[in-house]
């Protein structure tokens, strides 16, 4: 694997979201810091990528359902705990970390300028949850032109019927997929 073209996309790692998987929420944590030690150990970029967004919430229109309940609900402290990393993935000043607007990782971003101006062509994703942000991301990164890896222990969903069903049947046909463990092996 060609490291100097390649990014690590740790997605949706936050205390908002993760608080939605109490069961799976540390095991996916260590997870995550296993592939963020591997990836800096091969010099592959990390990137960071939360749900958030600015005072007030503008990017919310009351049409989308399951946002305007964030809005509805959060006031703007509530909101930036929301959006905080977990501290366990050992998140530093010097990497990026970039928000979205809706599902996908390059919603209402600049993902992808990012990963154009540092030639990144291939991305290792994992995240919360495995039915939005994995999901959505690896189709928007296909369409893209990415080549992709998906780490099938570095992804997490509340339901875990339709995590295996996306790790085993769709995901492999736009993504390798593989455990953190076996992409570690990987020169």
């Amino acid at each position: 694997m060609e490291t100097s073209n390649t990014a690590l996309l740790v997605m949706d790692m936050q205390m908002g979201i993760l608080a939605r998987l109490p069961q799976q929420g540390a095991s996916i944590v260590k997870k995550a810091a296993e592939a963020i030690k591997n990836a800096r150990e091969k010099n592959i970029l990390v990137i960071f990528v939360r749900l958030g967004f600015q005072k007030g919430m503008p990017e919310i229109s009351q049409n989308n359902n399951v946002f305007s309940a964030y809005k509805n609900k959060m006031d703007d402290n509530q909101m930036s705990l929301f959006m905080t990393l977990h501290s366990g993935l050992g998140v530093t000043e010097n990497d990026i970390v970039v928000d979205k607007k809706r599902v996908s990782a390059f919603s209402g971003n600049a993902l992808d300028m990012i990963l154009r101006a540092k030639n990144i062509s291939h991305l290792v994703l994992s995240g919360v949850a495995t039915s939005g942000i994995v999901l959505s991301s690896l189709r928007e990164a296909f369409d893209k032109d990415y080549s992709l890896t998906v780490l099938s222990d570095g992804c997490a969903d509340a339901d875990e019927e339709v995590h295996q069903f996306l790790i085993e049947k769709i995901f492999p046909k736009q993504a390798e997929v593989i455990t953190i463990d076996e992409w570690k092996m990987k020169p």
